[in-house]
């Protein structure tokens, strides 16, 4: 038996053990081991012996992280259009515990859009050096203009079904999410039409009142695009978007680094929805992992200064944040137990993009996309499909 450390596992093992972790479950953290085996988690707490062992000394152990709203990281932007900055991304975002991503494109014009759907279907099918790609999140163009946020209000689009095709033909498989406004005429259609296909619909970059919002999800929208911002907030006469994302079992998402959402904010978020209908986005622009200076969004220029990236108008474009330092905020800022947290990164991510059969728990038969992590939510070392990462 070989027994290695944590700094010298080698990436092309088939098989390994890994011992003395605190394995976060969906529902609580124990003490136990992990056998992997063949990309899977083979067995939990077993007496079986291997050739490769690891020994966690007390790190937790945790399904990979799940980013379903990311535009970039590494100084690459999904929307390049290429393998190449997919890729990279991939790789920048695996040292922070992501072990799949949905990148996520911008309001621009339809021919950017599609050659960004085109490198992420071939960086699905084909894989990446780093977190795998699940799918896409569009976001935009059927957005309002009352609420653009950082999009590009030259290239926002009327909510038809034609346009959307225009958009998707030859690309509907790997799209996962759309994010529109259900207050523009024609959403309505649109939003029957892409939730008969599968597609999650969320409500985004809109001025909605309460009821068009309550009316939109009879219709099958079922998510809400990073709660509070660039939507109608709740108000004690005019309980708007936030308002009816409370009110109703949609899920949810934050962009947990206390520069979008005020940690007071996040809390009242996590007690109203509960953990179970909320996912940890980062929202993440291509100076994600990168240092200060200027960069673009979706050919917009953005200045990120003292970790803040702003348009220059002074409108936040996106974050810098990443999922582990998302997790460590509410963990250190709410009272919540580490495993909910975790749940919110990982488990509730995989249900968002319809891969909570094998992907999101610790569990025998999953998929081995596993992450350890330190107290402070450091990351270690993480594992897709068995095989080192980082």
């Amino acid at each position: 038996m070989v027994m290695s450390s944590l700094k010298n596992i080698e990436r092309s093992e088939i098989s390994m053990l890994i011992k003395n972790c605190n394995i976060v479950y969906y529902d609580r953290i124990e003490k136990g081991s992990v056998l992997i085996k063949d990309g899977k988690i083979k067995e939990i707490n077993t007496d079986t012996l291997d050739d490769n062992v690891l020994d966690a000394e007390g790190l937790y152990l945790a399904p990979g992280f799940i980013d379903v709203h990311i535009h970039g990281a590494g100084g690459c932007d999904t929307m390049d259009g290429t393998v190449e900055s997919i890729n990279k991304i991939s790789k920048a975002i695996v040292e922070h515990g992501v072990t799949s991503f949905t990148p996520t494109t911008m309001t621009v014009s339809i021919e950017e859009i599609r050659n960004s759907l085109k490198a992420i279907k071939e960086s699905k099918e084909n894989g990446t050096e780093g977190a795998q790609v699940l799918g896409a999140h569009l976001e935009g163009p059927f957005i309002s203009y009352e609420a653009l946020g950082a999009q590009n209000g030259n290239y926002v689009l009327e909510p038809t079904i034609d346009n959307f095709k225009k958009i998707s033909d030859g690309y509907e498989d790997v799209i996962t999410s759309v994010t529109l406004a259900p207050e523009v005429e024609g959403a309505g259609e649109l939003i029957q039409y892409i939730s008969e296909k599968g597609i999650v619909c969320s409500i985004g970059h809109t001025k909605a009142t309460y009821e068009e919002c309550i009316e939109a999800i009879k219709l099958g929208a079922s998510h809400s695009t990073h709660l509070y911002n660039a939507m109608t907030g709740f108000k004690h006469r005019s309980p708007g978007v936030v308002g009816a994302t409370f009110d109703t079992d949609i899920t949810t998402e934050t962009i947990s680094d206390g520069i979008h959402i005020s940690y007071p904010a996040l809390r009242v978020a996590y007690k109203q929805k509960g953990t179970d209908k909320v996912l940890l986005v980062s929202d993440s622009m291509m100076a994600c992992c990168m240092p200060d200076g200027d960069y673009s969004l979706g050919g917009q220029k953005v200045t990120v200064k003292n970790g803040v990236a702003t348009l220059e108008d002074g409108v936040l474009a996106g974050s810098v944040l990443t999922l582990d330092k998302a997790v460590r905020n509410i963990y250190k800022n709410s009272k919540l137990p580490l495993n909910e947290i975790v749940k919110m990164a990982t488990y509730n991510g995989a249900r968002h993009c319809k891969v909570e059969d094998h992907k999101g728990l610790i569990k025998e038969g999953y998929d081995a996309d596993i992450i350890l992590f330190d107290d402070n939510i450091n990351i270690k070392k993480v594992f897709i499909n068995g095989k080192e990462k980082f």
